[in-house]
């Protein structure tokens, strides 16, 4: 992958997104085995069947958590690109969809590491939308410039079939059956992490989502940041 141009990412290092990246900083977490279903992503060669408990847990009709935390699933076919879509809670149509110009295989690489930080940087000029609104994102993984994404305005056929199949779930990992359309692909099985995402405004140009470990346990930490640069 092409080096990051300092031009551009040392623009993302002002008050707004140190004031983010300092909520986790300053937490030095511990290289335990208790890392809760993060490590599942060095499992995914022996899931097989994840279809079963997806099915189970998508039956209720209420929420299971009600509290304010934001929902995020991060998914795509191994061989294919990962996508990122974010909800207020499982039931919810998503707000933000992306895919990422990154392939799901490297992207489980990268989860293998004690930290993740995801840095999507929109270089728009005007202010009129929200920063979740915004279409054009170079995106940034651990440092290091990836490419450019485009949000989506619809969700595709393939999305639209997480979102329904992992309705209900409001955290898990694991292999998605592919959709009736598509019972084989190319592309490999369609893998999935979903959790729950301490959301972080820092400015109307910033902000931040931190991920929850079930029960508090230590572990890696996944981050994806929001960034409006002037």
């Amino acid at each position: 992958m092409p080096p990051v141009q300092p031009s551009s990412f040392q623009q993302m290092e002002n008050t707004a997104i140190l004031s983010l990246l300092r909520h986790t900083s300053n937490e030095k977490r511990s290289k335990s085995s208790s890392g809760g279903f993060f490590r599942m992503f060095k499992l995914f060669p022996m899931l097989t069947s994840g279809c079963k408990m997806v099915a189970l847990l998508g039956r209720p009709r209420k929420a299971l958590i009600t509290d304010n935390a934001t929902t995020g699933t991060i998914y795509g076919y191994r061989k294919g690109r990962v996508s990122i879509a974010i909800q207020e809670n499982p039931y919810c149509v998503p707000m933000f969809v992306i895919e990422l110009p990154m392939l799901t295989s490297a992207f489980h690489k990268e989860m293998a590491s004690d930290i993740v930080r995801i840095a999507l940087e929109s270089e728009t000029k005007t202010h009129k939308k929200k920063l979740m609104e915004e279409y054009v994102w170079a995106v940034y993984c651990n440092g290091r410039k990836v490419g450019y994404s485009i949000r989506r305005k619809q969700m595709s056929e393939d999305e639209l079939h997480v979102m329904q199949t992992l309705r209900g779930v409001s955290m898990g990992a694991g292999v998605l059956p592919c959709p009736p359309s598509e019972k084989e692909t190319a592309d490999g099985e369609l893998t999935y992490m979903r959790a729950r995402f301490e959301r972080v405004i820092g400015s109307k140009d910033s902000e931040a989502l931190y991920m929850i470990n079930p029960d508090g346990a230590e572990g890696p930490e996944l981050s994806i940041f929001f960034v409006r640069v002037h």
